[in-house]
């Protein structure tokens, strides 16, 4: 494979080693050989996460990013030898998971060295009397889950990338899982890490279940994107595999009534598991099938748990959606929300149909939902060029929801694929800006977002800017990421 014939996105971006063959051998003294590889089939696996324009421009002949290494460490010591060579040498280095995240977080940019986390596999102890389980990072999703339920125990965090993520990729990205009414978000799930800093020190963050001891300095590495720290151990909630699980669905008139009941069931403290709202488009695509849901608004719910609990969440969960006009839609919409819930096939296919697609994960609180929800599709449907758009939303607090909307298009006139793709995150981001929502709930900044940070944050933008100094000073973790705009940087 040669490179040559590629077209590198962000070639202004790299940093470009001086004497590869001296950090080769250096790599090599503190790895094995078998740890480490430049060879070109390697490098170009890693020259991309799963960010859906990646797949666009892979068919045009484009990578966004290429490293100089990918390596596969054994363990802490040869982590903090990498970071030691690393802050010499100023290379950058990126903490790799699974590369399931879909903002270009894992992108290498700047080049340097791609820590792959997969070898730190391993479920470390499972304490039933408290109920957690520690892993280690690089510990895949289904494996953990899938362990646990061997032992009666679920981790209640099943991400739509659980097959292809990991308990790393979670903490880094500040996940959420398609349970997260009942069981909480990945912040919720985590009592405990360890994690090595930038300059190869090791810090703990002990599994108490709350301390009152100053600031809460474990949340700032909840969410970094591999730029404040590599996270080696994590130490998370478990609960008991639930006992019964009821499965219901519900058809509305109009958006504005499926939020209402969501809303009116979790201020009555109750908290299915599984909650999504689909709006009538999004509907028509899983739902066709379904006559109750012609023109309307499907909601599934899955309530799961003790069984006197689970009969009292179905109760009070159907009386709110009948008194708010829902239509009792049986169990089949939820038995294949559970049959498809995994597939992701518009991922792979739109690209080959010349159409680029991407999702954008937002939140809002309550009051300023329904008023987001419309600002968004008035905002991007009268783009030239869309032919997707639609929504759900699947995540519930009893404060506000996280909202997630789907789009397809294809590029007008003299535009690129890529200039219709920052049209319509453009768009999307003003609106919710505009009707006071956050521009991220679960899938991260990474590169897509981090134009619009300071606008989220304003002046603790610049806080969050010199912490990273603080602990980053020669900027070798994951560079370019979060803090820094290059979004439109570099692409034709």
């Amino acid at each position: 494979m040669d490179f040559k014939d590629f077209e590198l996105i962000y070639k202004n971006n790299r940093h470009e080693i001086k004497d590869k063959q001296k950090i080769k051998s250096n790599l090599s003294e503190i790895l094995g050989d078998n740890n480490f590889s430049d060879s070109e089939i390697d490098i170009f696996a890693y020259t991309k996460d799963s960010t859906m324009i990646g797949y666009n421009w892979t068919l045009e002949g484009k990578i966004a990013g290429l490293a100089d290494f990918i390596i596969w460490p054994e363990n802490k010591n040869q982590i903090i030898k990498i970071l030691h060579l690393a802050n010499s040498e100023e290379i950058p280095v990126i903490p790799y998971a699974e590369g399931s995240g879909v903002v270009g977080g894992a992108i290498p940019i700047r080049g340097g060295i791609i820590i792959d986390m997969k070898k730190f596999n391993q479920i470390l102890k499972i304490n039933e009397k408290d109920l957690t389980v520690t892993v280690q990072s690089g510990i895949n999703g289904m494996n953990l889950e899938r362990a646990l339920n061997h032992k009666g125990y679920t981790c209640g965090n099943i991400p739509q990338s659980v097959q292809m993520s990991s308990v790393g990729g979670w903490t880094a990205h500040k996940a959420a899982g398609q349970f997260s009414t009942k069981y909480g978000k990945i912040e919720d799930i985590i009592l405990g890490m360890e994690i090595i800093l930038p300059q190869g020190d090791i810090i703990n963050f002990n599994p108490i279940v709350r301390k009152a001891t100053g600031p809460q300095l474990d949340k700032l590495f909840i969410g970094n994107e591999g730029t404040l720290g590599i996270v080696t151990e994590v130490t998370l909630r478990i609960w008991p595999y639930p006992e019964k699980r009821a499965l219901l669905s519900y058809a509305f008139h109009t958006f504005e009534d499926s939020l209402e009941a969501v809303r009116q069931i979790l201020r009555e403290q109750i908290y299915p598991a599984v909650v999504r709202i689909y709006d009538k488009d999004e509907t028509k695509r899983h739902f066709l099938h379904m006559e109750k849901a012609n023109d309307k608004v499907m909601v599934v719910f899955v309530c799961e748990g003790n069984e006197r609990l689970v009969n009292l969440e179905e109760e009070i969960t159907r009386e709110k959606c009948e008194q708010n006009s829902g239509v009792d839609c049986g169990v089949h919409p939820v038995e294949h929300w559970f049959e498809t819930r995994f597939r992701v096939t518009e991922t792979s296919a739109t690209p080959k149909m010349q159409i680029t697609f991407d999702t954008i994960e937002v939140a809002s609180s309550w009051e300023n939902a329904a008023k987001m929800y419309h600002h968004v599709l008035d905002s991007v449907k009268k783009l030239k060029g869309v032919i997707l758009f639609t929504a759900h939303v699947s995540h519930f607090y009893p404060n506000g929801v996280g909202m997630y909307f789907t789009f397809g298009g294809v590029e007008t006139g003299e535009e690129t694929n890529f200039d219709f793709y920052q049209k319509v995150w453009n768009a999307t981001m003003e609106a919710v800006v505009a009707s006071g929502g956050s521009i991220a709930h679960h899938h991260g900044i990474g590169i897509n977002r981090a134009r619009w940070m300071g606008v989220e944050w304003g002046k603790s933008m610049k806080i969050m800017k010199e912490f990273k100094k603080i602990l980053d000073p020669q900027n070798i973790l994951n560079p370019g990421k979060v803090y820094e705009n290059i979004w439109h940087e570099g692409v034709d």
